[in-house]
């Protein structure tokens, strides 16, 4: 008999806390005994709401997807409505990027997620990940990357940003000078690189 209010949104919420408080590493330490233990119940009696880990990965992949989708759309609406330099979205969405994984680590893990393209249950974490690429996709163009570009561009752009935050997250800079001033130089070679691609 499945606790008292226990349903798969339940299980899910559930398993985020776990990846939350588990940092860097949280999604992939995520289990399926620690989201039981937390929930009072054996492992068995999630079975009742979700399918195994791979399915409750996928729940867990799909909403730290969306919420990093709306996080960059977010960057990107806020600079267009400050500012007439479309380079302003691309450096918001930058710095939306690196505060995501900074301060949800775990969830960071999450988005970074290999398989879905292949995955026939991963529809809802390919269409999270759509809405951020399409996000990235409008941005680049706007600072005049041709369309036959674009999709280099954002890779490029995705890749630099998450190689800064991976290294910072894994305390990769040990050098005394500030790593807020080394994240500003790259997004500035980034668009520099962008809109010399023009």
């Amino acid at each position: 008999m499945p606790r008292a209010g226990l349903d798969r949104p339940t299980v899910g919420a559930l398993a985020l806390e776990v990846v939350d408080e588990g940092g860097p590493t949280g999604f992939t330490d995520l289990t399926l005994s620690a989201v039981a233990a937390r929930a009072g119940v054996a492992v068995p009696s999630l079975y009742k709401h979700v399918g195994g880990l791979h399915e409750l990965r996928l729940d867990v992949a799909a909403t730290c997807v969306a919420d990093f989708a709306h996080a960059l759309a977010a960057a990107r609406d806020t600079a267009a409505r400050n500012g007439t330099d479309p380079a302003h979205a691309l450096r918001a969405m930058a710095h939306a990027t690196r505060s995501y994984a900074l301060t949800r680590p775990g969830r960071y893990q999450a988005v970074q997620g290999a398989g879905w393209p292949s995955d026939p249950g991963a529809q809802a974490v390919r269409d999270a990940a759509l809405r951020a690429v399409d996000a990235l996709a409008g941005a680049v163009a706007a600072v005049g990357v041709p369309p036959e570009r674009q999709i280099d561009a954002v890779r490029a752009f995705r890749a630099g940003l998450h190689g800064f935050v991976a290294l910072e997250l894994g305390g990769g800079f040990g050098m005394p000078q500030d790593v807020d001033a080394s994240f500003h130089y790259l997004v500035d070679l980034l668009i520099a690189g962008l809109t010399a691609q023009r």
